[in-house]
């Protein structure tokens, strides 16, 4: 025991005596602040007496509390798609002069572990619509193997109207979705990943392909894909141009060559997947920036946009503006910001603004007034009762009809429903013909009503999504320009009433004549 006190150790009587000791001495201590405290405020000479000369000092000004962050005008060298545009060379010489597959051996051998730990922590959030934490995603594949392989499978469908961001990358930036597939494959503990890729992108699939087999022929992928000993190979699927293959599960029975149609869950992919194996689906551009996240570190990735909204994003800006593009800026960047700054402003300036739909067709739009103050994230727009979605933005101004906008997405979304779900299969037919009415006002007021209820039963009631797609926009409509929709009732009321004073025949009004001098007579 003494050579435990010796080196710092203390036995425990000794430390009983310790903490019996240090009890009272703290005791005392309080108490003695106590009395000199006490002593100290009730004695009389103790009261300073006011100094008539003297003045009160001014109090101390406080700091001007620091400006709001303010987000967007992304720099250079925080650019993650260096070759958006298509400026450079896609091939695998001019991807790693651009810095794709650097360090690539290394953080394969960190580990399955660290990949997640890292996605976590930068709160990279799935850009294919969703926004579901992308490291929690991929450490839901089981950790240990039952015998059943792992895949990876790669969303590149992008049929929702109004993006073209997926399709970039594959085209002119193929090699940064090939090494991210590498590393998302060491996550996941997948051996194989498919790249499922919708079937109009010709060019998108060949300069795809022609990347991976580079990636083959550098050592890249295969059996010892760079040098670490694990074993990557990659596959392109080429789907037919059904948008319900966007959603995972129909997207696996689609690759399983079976027909495209959603799967209930439980159970999930992790669990039951391609092929009845663990599967995770993920998204081109969530896979794509992996590498740039792993390499830059996480803490660089969460300082851009705001907090639960990290990173950058690829941002798609169409419709009235003057200058249509792909952008990638921060998130959480003004809407109005971002199409100044990129698109060059709404076609006869931000006035002549109607509506932007912020993220695709799915999403309810916004008015001019909700889109003055709009960040572009999944927090913000979620509150304005939006969504970030694929932060596809179509631009509508004053010149468009709004409500035959939302009526051809209406179009859409029947035509494309697998038709497996009643809510769904019924109630996108019922939504179609609704707003094919209200466009020229056949309606009656109350239907408005109806319309919006229809929405709800349809919203929360399909396997998949597609329901919520299809209701979204109509919501959107009825919540934003509901005078207009009435407007156009009493217009085409009025119409029809006119018309109906109007055409009422000569002979008609000759024979109610006739009549009226005929009982007259009599």
């Amino acid at each position: 025991m003494a050579h435990l006190v010796s080196r710092g150790f203390a036995s425990p009587s000794v430390m009983a005596g310790k903490s019996h000791f240090a009890r009272h001495s703290s005791l005392n201590l309080r108490q003695a602040n106590l009395q000199r405290n006490y002593a100290t405020t009730s004695s009389p000479e103790s009261k300073a007496k006011p100094d008539p000369e003297k003045k009160d000092a001014p109090p101390a000004a406080t700091p001007p509390p620091p400006p709001p962050r303010s987000y967007g005008n992304l720099k250079d060298k925080d650019r993650i798609f260096t070759n958006l545009y298509g400026e450079h060379d896609f091939r695998l010489e001019g991807a790693m002069k651009r810095g794709d597959w650097y360090m690539t051996k290394q953080l394969v051998q960190k580990g399955r572990d660290w990949i997640i730990e890292e996605m976590k922590k930068s709160g990279l959030r799935g850009r294919g619509g969703a926004g579901f934490p992308s490291g929690l995603k991929w450490s839901f594949m089981p950790k240990k193997s039952d015998g059943r392989p792992h895949y990876l499978v790669i969303n590149a469908d992008e049929g929702e109207p109004g993006t073209c961001k997926d399709r970039e990358i594959m085209r002119h930036d193929p090699h940064k979705l090939i090494e991210g597939c590498l590393l998302a494959g060491v996550a996941m503990g997948a051996h194989v990943a498919y790249i499922y890729i919708r079937g109009e992108f010709y060019n998108e699939a060949k300069n795809l392909q022609e990347a991976i087999d580079e990636s083959y022929k550098k050592g890249l992928l295969g059996r010892d894909a760079c040098g670490t000993g694990w074993g990557m190979d990659i596959y392109v699927h080429r789907g037919a141009g059904a948008y319900i293959c966007g959603e995972e599960t129909a997207l696996i029975e689609s690759l399983e060559g079976n027909q495209g149609k959603p799967r209930l869950k439980p159970p999930f992919p992790a669990n039951v997947g391609a092929f009845g194996c663990p599967t995770t689906v993920t998204n081109v551009e969530t896979v794509a920036v992996a590498p740039t996240i792993l390499r830059r570190g996480p803490e660089w990735f969460a300082g851009l946009g705001r907090k639960n909204n990290a990173g950058t994003k690829l941002f798609n800006i169409s419709g009235h503006v003057n200058n249509p593009c792909t952008v990638e800026e921060e998130m959480s960047v003004p809407l109005k910001e971002l199409i100044e700054r990129h698109a060059g402003g709404v076609k006869g300036g931000w006035d002549n603004l109607l509506a932007i739909v912020p993220g695709g067709s799915s999403v309810p739009l916004l008015t001019k007034k909700q889109c003055e103050t709009a960040l572009m994230d999944f927090d913000d727009l979620r509150d304005k009762r939006s969504g970030l979605g694929t932060a596809a933005i179509m631009v509508m101004d004053k010149s468009t009809d709004v409500v035959e906008a939302i009526a051809r997405f209406s179009h859409f979304y029947k035509h494309e429903s697998c038709g497996q779900c009643t809510p769904c299969r019924e109630g996108t037919g019922w939504l179609m013909n609704i707003m094919d009415r209200l466009v020229v006002g056949n309606a009656q007021k109350d239907e408005i009503d109806q319309l919006e209820e229809l929405t709800y039963q349809i919203e929360g009631h399909t396997i998949c999504a597609l329901g919520d797609a299809a209701a979204w926009p109509v919501q959107g409509l009825i919540r934003n320009f509901r005078p207009e929709l009435e407007r156009r009732i009493e217009a085409f009321s009025q119409k029809k009433h006119d018309e109906v004073r109007r055409g009422v025949p000569q002979m008609l009004r000759g024979q109610i004549s006739h009549e009226h001098a005929h009982a007259h007579a009599h």
